[in-house]
């Protein structure tokens, strides 16, 4: 990009290229990431990696199975080129990225150490860049599979007190894709990586709405870039089954893409939604009750169908004031908070607290956003019209062997209609059954 204040051109060595660019939007565009690093037999680079960011000792973060992926060689790499790091092996299969796995991860931290390198995907890169973001310490990321969007970001998706809440934590200097090694990654991880983005469908259109019903910020640069990377993954997703390395890598780079947007926007609105929000409350009762939980990404490409049916619904609802100003009068938030407790277990306790900061049932504010949607309804509706076809959507995850109902993730139809009324709920974030809930229409709306 010759020009800093133009993004046109979405590759990832452009966007590097004019890091810090200002749009016009209100906001400095900036990211932290210095290099990304994606091809054949790349992960051989990492030595020179380290000593670029000034690194001498690093500490090595993995689980069993990211160890044998790439770990073990990785390890035996660093130390022929003369370092000796340090490292810590999460020997639990069920590995979640909660208070106990940093904890551990803290626990075992060797403080000699002045880099910290992850091997892994999804929760050990989450984890990791939390333990960056403590000890103060650069970051790479060494990829072990293209199965979600965080590789490039500067938060972590954590389970905290039961919720599943969005933290700030330390971008990885460098992300290190060896497509030698992602090709190899199980099938369901590759699915997962299509689902995770699958999902920027919905999160880029409520993006949309909540700027357009609570005047939230929005950056249709940054939009376009994330509906760029979402473009180069579905279009390579085909090939990504078949695991063919051009594919592989387009894949990743597309995920490090729509990682790089959330960090130019400061948030992950960019990339999350409503459709995301099924997925936390999925893995939310899985923690608390043992329910069914599968791959993020796998969650989200389903919810990305479920939503993608609830906007159906919406696009032939019109806005009557009168019946939503008494649904929300006659609203009783206690009773609500109970079905919360009784679905969530003790993840609700959070949410309710939050409540009472956000004041999202307040019936001022309600009234406000009211007459905001209804002199709106043909944008909002125009917005919630250029979401795809469910069919072209579920086309795309059959290809890649994705599942497409919520029967094949273990969730009843009990579940997921309740999953998706608690999902209004998570944060005080403007997604779709806060719109329905707005226009009093909550209740007819089936999934």
């Amino acid at each position: 990009m010759n020009d800093q204040n133009s993004t046109k051109e979405y590759s990832l060595e452009a966007l590097l290229a004019c890091d810090g660019f200002d749009d016009g939007c209100g906001r400095i565009h900036s990211s932290g990431v210095k290099d990304i690093v994606i091809g054949s037999g790349t992960i051989e680079r990492l030595p020179d990696c380290i000593r670029r960011l000034g690194g001498t000792k690093p500490f090595l973060v993995a689980d069993e199975n990211t160890w044998k992926a790439a770990g073990e060689r990785i390890n035996v790499l660093l130390e022929k080129s003369g370092f000796k790091p340090s490292k810590y092996v999460f020997n639990n299969p069920n590995l979640e990225p909660d208070e106990q796995a940093v904890g551990s991860a803290v626990m075992h931290y060797d403080y000699s150490c002045d880099i910290i390198i992850g091997i892994g995907s999804g929760v050990i890169n989450d984890i990791s860049k939390i333990i960056a973001a403590m000890t103060g310490n650069e970051y790479i990321i060494a990829a072990t599979a293209p199965s979600m969007d965080g590789f490039a970001s500067a938060t972590s998706s954590m389970s905290r007190d039961g919720l599943k809440v969005s933290l700030p934590s330390k971008c990885a200097s460098i992300v290190i894709g060896d497509t030698d090694i992602l090709a190899a990654a199980p099938a369901e991880m590759l699915a997962s990586g299509v689902g995770d983005m699958i999902a920027k469908y919905i999160s880029l259109c409520e993006w949309k709405l909540a700027n357009i019903i609570v005047g939230e910020y929005y950056c249709p640069n940054i939009a376009a870039i994330v509906r760029s990377a979402l473009d180069e993954v579905v279009s390579h997703a085909d090939g990504l089954v078949k695991r063919e390395p051009e594919a592989v890598e387009s894949v990743m780079r597309g995920m490090v893409l729509a990682g790089i947007a959330m960090n130019y926007a400061g948030l992950s609105r960019p990339a999350s939604g409503v459709e995301h929000y099924f997925s936390h409350v999925w893995d939310m009762r899985g923690l608390e009750f043992g329910t069914p939980v599968s791959l993020h990404g796998i969650q989200c490409g389903v919810a990305t169908l479920l939503s993608l049916k609830v906007y159906e619904q919406i696009a032939k609802i019109a806005p009557n004031k009168e019946k939503a100003l008494a649904y929300a009068k006659n609203f009783d938030y206690a009773e609500w908070s109970d079905e919360l407790r009784s679905f969530l277990g003790k993840g609700a306790e959070t949410m309710i607290a939050a409540e009472a900061k956000d004041g999202k049932y307040d019936v001022t504010k309600h009234a406000a956003r009211l007459d905001s949607i209804i002199s709106h309804w043909d944008e909002i509706i125009a917005e919630v019209k250029a979401l795809p076809k469910i069919e072209d959507v579920e086309s795309v995850l059959k290809t890649i062997g994705a599942p497409t109902t919520p029967a094949e993730l273990g969730q009843s139809p009990e579940v997921v209609q309740m999953s998706f009324l608690a999902a209004k709920d998570i944060r005080d974030k403007y997604v779709a059954p806060r719109l329905l809930w707005d226009i009093g229409e909550l209740d007819s709306v089936e999934i």
